[in-house]
């Protein structure tokens, strides 16, 4: 008889706590996801700073280029920063993820290596980037080592 009380009360206590409503609120939060399309993930950077956190994706001759650690792009080459604020993760203490997009980078080296920089940002023009400067953070990253 006790057995079965005991299984009772256990089965009675799994199935409550099963039966919690998630009430959390995302406090106006709301988290973008970047599509690389055929670029594939090189490397990331955190500015604890700014609250910023950043992902480089590129393509085969990015990655060749960041690989050998030459000052200028390789011909062909297509890689994109693509920087975020963080904030806390709702579901983990201590946890952070990726919220609001706050700029989508590219440089291009064409065939002949002339070499482009592009900025699409939510930040005033007038704080544009130097892109010589810019094209040098680019080729400062170095591709993350895989096992």
């Amino acid at each position: 008889m006790k057995n079965v009380i005991l299984i009772l009360m256990v089965s009675l206590v799994a199935l409550t706590s099963c039966n919690k409503e998630n009430n959390d609120k995302d406090n106006g939060l709301s988290r973008v996801v970047f599509d690389p399309g055929p670029l594939q993930f090189i490397s990331n950077s955190l500015n604890p700073k700014k609250e910023t956190m950043s992902a480089l994706y590129g393509n085969t001759k990015a990655l060749e280029s960041l690989s050998k650690e030459s000052k200028s792009p390789e011909a062909g080459t297509v890689m994109k920063l693509v920087t975020w604020r963080y904030h806390d993760n709702p579901q983990y203490i201590g946890g952070t993820i990726t919220g609001e997009l706050v700029s989508i980078e590219t440089v291009q080296a064409d065939q002949s290596g002339n070499i482009s920089y592009d900025v699409k940002n939510n930040l005033p023009e007038s704080s544009s980037p130097d892109k010589e400067e810019r094209i040098q953070y680019f080729m400062n990253y170095r591709p993350v080592s895989r096992p």
